[in-house]
């Protein structure tokens, strides 16, 4: 793990400058943190699209936004979809400067993927590895393109389950489905580093959590669902969270910072990294498992079907 000394200056979308020429694709970019990350990137003249499952919505917040944003329907529990959304990004943009693996869920009661995945596991990893590597090559065909996925505070509470993915033996957890797999986007995301920098790419995978966020991605939990006749739980809770304007700078830092490395994750500056400012920060021993990364990997690979065009052989020398 990188140590950073931390300054007191504070990163804000001012430090961002023109983005005309570029491309960014964001998941779930209708509403919450996705919206507001591609409502900056668009006033800074990126072009955007909104990969989203609901394509009427994803159309109306393009329409809000403004500027040269478009929607693409993407449903991540479908791997039919993903690898149709990915075929349609080709053939309307053949240049893509950015990927923000942003859409996830949060949890719901027990559900399956198209495909047979567990929910929070389908969507939230293997949805994005897949689409993530059906894009890849237009990613390293581009200098300085970045890949960013938006894991979560939860992860400090995940496991990987590797003899039950898809919690089918025993009692369903929800949280822990949850932690599970925001602790896979950060595995994914170091493997695919190391991957990148050992083939030389001048493509860079990065991480980011938004800490306590106010947006609908909670609508399952019990205690959300009770803070409207708590005044005292309402208080507790509005400590902990901020709004997703300001929740979208941690993933907006991450991949726009030109001192961002490779393998980075970000957070808020706050107590327990709920709230504030992004700064880089760790994430768990865990998740800097080597062995569980490429463990996921290879996992991720088979039950998805895609292969990504940068091979396991680099990893093993990039870890040498």
């Amino acid at each position: 793990m990188r140590q950073r000394t931390r300054t007191t200056e504070r990163w804000t979308a001012d430090k961002i400058g023109d983005l005309r020429g570029r491309t960014a694709v964001i998941t779930g970019a209708n509403t919450g943190i996705g919206f507001e990350t591609a409502k900056v990137l668009a006033e800074r003249g990126a072009t955007v699209v909104l990969a989203c499952r609901d394509t009427a919505k994803a159309e109306a917040a393009a329409a809000r936004i403004g500027g040269a944003v478009t929607a693409l329907r993407l449903d991540l529990a479908s791997l039919t979809s993903v690898r149709q959304a990915a075929d349609d990004l080709r053939s309307r943009h053949p240049r893509l400067d950015l990927l923000i693996n942003n859409a996830g869920i949060m949890i719901p009661p027990y559900g399956r993927t198209e495909d047979g995945f567990e929910l929070q596991f389908g969507v939230n990893h293997l949805g994005h590895f897949a689409f993530t590597g059906l894009l890849l090559d237009l990613l390293l065909e581009v200098p300085g393109s970045r890949i960013v996925t938006v894991s979560s505070n939860g992860h400090k509470q995940g496991d990987l389950h590797v003899d039950d993915l898809m919690w089918e033996r025993g009692k369903y957890r929800r949280m822990a489905a949850y932690a599970q797999s925001k602790l896979a986007n950060l595995l994914f995301t170091y493997e695919l580093q190391r991957r990148l920098a050992a083939t030389d790419a001048r493509t860079i995978a990065v991480a980011a959590h938004p800490g306590g966020s106010r947006t609908d991605l909670m609508r399952h939990s019990p205690l959300y669902n009770r803070l409207g006749a708590n005044r005292l739980l309402a208080s507790v809770f509005s400590k902990l969270v901020q709004d997703a304007r300001l929740s979208a700078l941690t993933t907006l830092r991450a991949a726009i910072d030109p001192s961002v490395r490779g393998g980075d994750y970000y957070g808020p500056d706050g107590w327990g990294e709920w709230t504030g400012f992004p700064v880089h920060v760790e994430s768990t021993a865990r998740s800097h498992d080597v062995d569980l990364q490429r463990w996921l990997w290879t996992e991720s690979e088979r039950l998805t079907r895609v292969t990504y065009p940068i091979s396991e052989q680099a990893s093993a020398k990039e870890q040498a």
